[in-house]
Order: structure tokens, then C-alpha cells, then sequence
């Protein structure tokens, strides 16, 4: 058991933070456009996402002297009172051996943007208790990229495409594009079982539940949830798994592996959502991570030219294909 510390003494968290004073911030040109909940959580690192809403609901924070909602958009002139907050302390840089590992996955960049390859295992955004994601390791290794920001996001476990904006005009186009459905993403998974419902749209509204360690949790909820589709294929049969090609039409948390596991075919290696018997045989056979990879994205840019970026699948998950379904074969 882990031993509380003495008391009087100060929280591991409270050595790490730091109180900030009451802010007020002019927004300009490349900051308009921006929601108030997502520019808060950019001005205050490592604040939890619910203290920032708690700030919003009971009014601390102002927009031009006037309470505003989480979904409010900001606009060239605005003025935000920003209250005071412990916020997190600058800790060690990343390695560079880290940062310029993540550089050499870059797939694309222009003035605009930057299409990242993202390994398994890195957190797109640091906090949470994580010291460097991928924006940080990005900008430690280019300072250059001190407006860097994401345009979506992919779980910790997931491998493959990630898109970020190097402009605040550029973020917010994509934003656009993003709620009006015009970018397509394909995810590859491998699940469980073998895929016999042909191309399948898993239209099931899901509902995120916070449990009391902080965890976020997703459930299918026809009372509750927010409307999520997910549009299935068959790409191949693998022994016991089927690959399956997954495009989201919605954009919701952890969908396309809660959708795969109330159709019954969860995805190999989810500990969260998945089958423990079938993990376990996985791993036994060289699988230690979540089979999901950001296959491609693909969207029209500023100019309406077609832009399209593929990431190949990362080598844990091909070696498992070629040589861990033999082994999983093999042991049963």
C-alpha cells in the first residue's frame, strides 16, 4: 500500500504546480474562432479538464466582462479574464533522443500543417500525469513550433495518423471541416472472431461515464448517449481474428472499440473494452498492445485541393500478422 505523506507535508502535485494571478487576455486575429473551453485549457496546462468547466459554470471566467457557456467562440477583440489557478510547473525537458525520434515520423508539413505517424504508447498532449506528448516533443525539438496544436485526437494506444495545425487559421478551418463531416478517417482493427455481417454501419449512441478514479469509461445509451456511426468492412481473416477496416462518421470517444465490442467482435489487446480470455492469449503469442492504427485521413485544404496521408501499419502489429496468428494458431 502506498504511504500517505506526513502530515503538514506538501502533495507531489502541489510541488509540481504553481498559482497563477488573475490574467486578462486580448484575443487576436489567430486566436478568434477558438471555443473558450479549449483556449482555457491551452492557457491553463495541466488544469483538469473539469476544474476548467467548473471556472466557466460558476462565472470566474469573463469574456468582455460577461459570463459566457464552454461552447462560446471567441472573436478578434475579446477580452478574457482568466482567474487564478495552480497550473503545472515547467518540469525536465524531454530526451532529445525522444523528441528527434518523433520528428523523423513526420509524413507530411507544409506552412500549415503537420501529419504525424504516432507511435503506440505516446499520449498525444501532455498532463494527466503525463510529462511529454506529442505536441511537446514536437516543440522542444522545433521551437519553432510554439503554435502548434491538434486538430483531433487519437487514443495513447493507437498507432497511425495524426493531424496537427501550425496556425490558428489553419485550426480552425479544419475544426470546420471536422463538424460538418468532411474528413475521412479509416482505422485498421484487428478483432476477435470471424466478420460475417459483410459492410456493416454500427449506428449506437454512446455516453462517457466518469468513474471515481477519473477513468473514463464509454457505454452504448440510447437514453444518454450522442449520436456515433461507424462504418465496417471486412479487409481480411487472420486464423481466429478478422481485419476489419473501421471509418468513424462521428468523432466520439473510444468509439470504433466500444462499437466493435457491442457488435461482439472486440478489438485484440483492449484491456478496457475487450475479451480478457482472448488477450491474454494474444499477448502469450507477441500482441502487448491494442490492435487499432490511424490507417489514412483525407480532406480538401484551404485552396480545395484533395489532400490524403497514409501511415503504414506500425511493425509490432504486421510481425503479429505474419507471425504471431501462427503462434496463436499453434496453441490452440
Amino acid at each position: 500500500m502506498q504511504e500517505k505523506p506526513p502530515y503538514g507535508a506538501k502533495s507531489q502535485d502541489s510541488v509540481n504546480t504553481t498559482k497563477t494571478e488573475v490574467r486578462k487576455v486580448a484575443i487576436d486575429a489567430e486566436r478568434a474562432g477558438q471555443r473558450i473551453d479549449n483556449f482555457l485549457r491551452g492557457e491553463l496546462p495541466g488544469v483538469p479538464k473539469g476544474r476548467v468547466y467548473n471556472l466557466l459554470r460558476r462565472g470566474e471566467v469573463r469574456v468582455n466582462g460577461g459570463r459566457v457557456r464552454a461552447e462560446h467562440k471567441l472573436v478578434e477583440g475579446d477580452e478574457v479574464r482568466i482567474p487564478p489557478a495552480h497550473i503545472r510547473a515547467e518540469g525536465a525537458p524531454p530526451s532529445a533522443k525522444m523528441a528527434t525520434d518523433m520528428l523523423d515520423r513526420v509524413l507530411y508539413e507544409d506552412k500549415r500543417l503537420l501529419v504525424l505517424n504516432k507511435p503506440t504508447g505516446v499520449a498525444v498532449h501532455g498532463g494527466s500525469g503525463i510529462s511529454h506528448g506529442v505536441i511537446e516533443l514536437l516543440r522542444h525539438a522545433r521551437p519553432d513550433l510554439k503554435e502548434l496544436a491538434l486538430v483531433h485526437r487519437i487514443d495513447r494506444e493507437t498507432s497511425g495518423c495524426l493531424v496537427m495545425a501550425k496556425r490558428r487559421s489553419a485550426l480552425r478551418d479544419l475544426h470546420e471541416r471536422f463538424r460538418e463531416g468532411k474528413v475521412e478517417k479509416n482505422y485498421l482493427a484487428l478483432v476477435v472472431g470471424h466478420w460475417q455481417l459483410g459492410e456493416q454501419l454500427i449506428d449506437a449512441p454512446l455516453y462517457v461515464q466518469h468513474r471515481k478514479d477519473g477513468e473514463r469509461h464509454v457505454v452504448v445509451s440510447g437514453k444518454h448517449g450522442k449520436p456515433a456511426q461507424t462504418r465496417v468492412s471486412l479487409s481480411r481473416k487472420y486464423g481466429p481474428y478478422s481485419l476489419l477496416q473501421c471509418a468513424p462518421l462521428t468523432g466520439r470517444t473510444h468509439q470504433i472499440r466500444v462499437h466493435l465490442d457491442h457488435v461482439e467482435h472486440p478489438i485484440v489487446g483492449d484491456e478496457r473494452y475487450g475479451d480478457d480470455d482472448a488477450n491474454r492469449k494474444a499477448k502469450k503469442s507477441g500482441l502487448t498492445r491494442l490492435f487499432l492504427h490511424a490507417q489514412s485521413i483525407a480532406f480538401a485544404d484551404d485552396s480545395g485541393n484533395d489532400l490524403h496521408f497514409t501511415a503504414p501499419l506500425a511493425e509490432d502489429l504486421e510481425r503479429f500478422l505474419s507471425d504471431g496468428i501462427t503462434e496463436t494458431r499453434r496453441r490452440r
